[in-house]
């Protein structure tokens, strides 16, 4: 995957934009959408004069040999902005190309696509529904689920002024989905990807789609409509004013090298947070517990590493070699390919190679946590994703809640923190159903007794305590 700085204006996280091409589209209230993406070479000629009027804003897609030409049309005709993408081999000569287009259009919306996008599912081993619970057909009892999360967060952390955006192809590989299209469920588990997670998403609708809702057609727009309950969900999140909660740092400067050990850390339901490594301060590992290292550390920052571990953290140094201060101390445990030096209140673990099994390493990270510092833990969970927010304003905790499986599963969850009051809503069943929260030795616990495909989880502390 690649990161790409985006360059101008932003538009608020949550958004999902919509790639039309049809000659005619519905008013935007009525489709629960405001963005649309048209190609710079394509037949969208007349929608540039009829969208806006029915309360859309449009923006080119081009590549980056073609973002000259497309910013220039783009203010020329009025339009909101461009969208770019970039080519792994562009990499090198983007950066110079959207400065100078920044220059050259300031009011213009620049918007570059983070490269690697896959459509949010389940896939590689069958899976079935029995009493309720999932069972997996594969020897880890692991289904196996493509997620957008690790490449969002590597995207927040590498382009930080723009909240990420991202696009991805739909597999059309089963005949009958070839000839049907996406389902309401395929879309909207899409909405609730990028909602719950906090990036902006470009939706393919087929050509057959746009037509029929063009057309008014009743079962195109029965379909819809159940898409659009979950678009008019997740800008109710307040995404603006929340901060992600993490218990991981993961400090890296090439995420190609280390994206895989990074989305299993996320799909095992790891709070983590991705740090650049030349963003690396005294203080930008005060809130975790452990803390990753795929780039070697300069000078000046193993000291911060040192001291992260006396204070009582973990510090896991992955391929890197050297001489460092921990390295003298007592009580070295050594392994066939790692070693582990007792630093103060905590350690350092030195692995000696790179990640050959992003699998097993993402369930070591989980083992080397303080279980008393996890913010959070899930059970029932085989095909959920998490991800867990605090909202300062109104003094709670926000956990949304992604089920890839994308039918019914009950979820019993724990959360660091004693909460009194648990409220949980869902795009089918609005807001709020009330949970009975369990405290427990500092951890409140409760069950999730539905989730279709995503949901929000608000956690209330007792009056007079903290949010976590």
């Amino acid at each position: 995957m690649s990161i790409i700085c985006v360059l101008g204006a932003s538009i608020a996280s949550g958004k999902v934009l919509v790639r039309w091409n049809h000659s005619t589209i519905p008013p935007a209230r009525a489709l629960g959408l405001n963005d649309l993406v048209v190609s710079l070479n394509g037949n969208a000629a007349q929608l540039l004069g009829s969208a806006p009027k029915l309360g859309y804003r449009i923006f080119y897609e081009a590549g980056l040999a073609q973002a000259p030409a497309a910013a220039e049309a783009a203010v020329r005709l009025g339009l909101a902005g461009v969208v770019i993408d970039v080519q792994e081999s562009e990499r090198g000569n983007a950066a110079q190309v959207l400065q100078n287009l920044r220059a050259s259009y300031p009011n213009l919306i620049l918007l570059a696509l983070i490269s690697g996008g896959i459509e949010p599912q389940i896939r590689g081993r069958r899976h079935h529904q029995n009493d309720g619970g999932v069972q997996v057909t594969s020897p880890t009892h692991q289904p196996w689920i493509d997620s957008n999360l690790a490449s969002i967060r590597i995207g927040r952390a590498f382009a930080p002024a723009q909240a990420p955006l991202y696009s991805f192809k739909w597999d059309l590989s089963d005949l009958l989905r070839m000839k049907q299209g996406p389902s309401a469920a395929d879309y909207s588990l899409a909405v609730a990807e990028a909602g719950a997670f906090h990036a902006d998403v470009i939706l393919d609708l087929p050509g057959s789609l746009q037509g029929a809702l063009a057309q008014n057609n009743a079962n195109a727009w029965s379909k819809w409509k159940r898409v659009k309950r979950y678009l008019e969900f997740w800008p109710q999140a307040k995404q603006g004013s929340l901060e992600s909660l993490a218990s991981v740092g993961i400090v890296m400067d090439n995420p190609d090298e280390n994206y895989e050990a990074v989305n299993l850390i996320a799909r095992h339901n790891i709070p983590f947070r991705i740090i650049r490594s030349a963003d690396l301060t005294a203080h930008s590992l005060d809130t975790f517990d452990l803390a990753v290292f795929f780039a070697p550390p300069q000078k000046e920052q193993i000291g911060i590493i040192d001291d992260f571990a006396s204070q009582g953290g973990t510090a896991i140094l992955v391929g890197m070699h050297g001489s460092f201060p921990w390295q003298s101390t007592p009580g070295v445990r050594s392994g066939e390919h790692s070693a582990t030096y007792a630093v103060g209140k905590g350690s350092v673990i030195e692995l000696s190679g790179p990640v050959t099994d992003p699998e097993i390493f993402a369930r070591d990270v989980r083992r080397s946590m303080d279980q008393q510092r996890m913010l959070m833990t899930l059970w029932n969970s085989l095909t959920t994703v998490a991800a867990l927010y605090l909202d300062p304003q109104a003094g709670e905790t926000i956990l949304e809640l992604v089920n890839y499986y994308k039918e019914p599963v009950g979820i019993q969850v724990q959360v660091k923190g004693t909460f009194s009051s648990i409220r949980y809503e869902t795009p089918e069943e609005g807001c709020c159903k009330s949970l009975t929260p369990v405290q427990h030795d500092g951890f409140t616990e409760f069950e999730v007794p539905q989730l279709v495909i995503g949901g929000r989880v608000h956690l209330r502390p007792v009056p007079g305590g903290a949010p976590r």
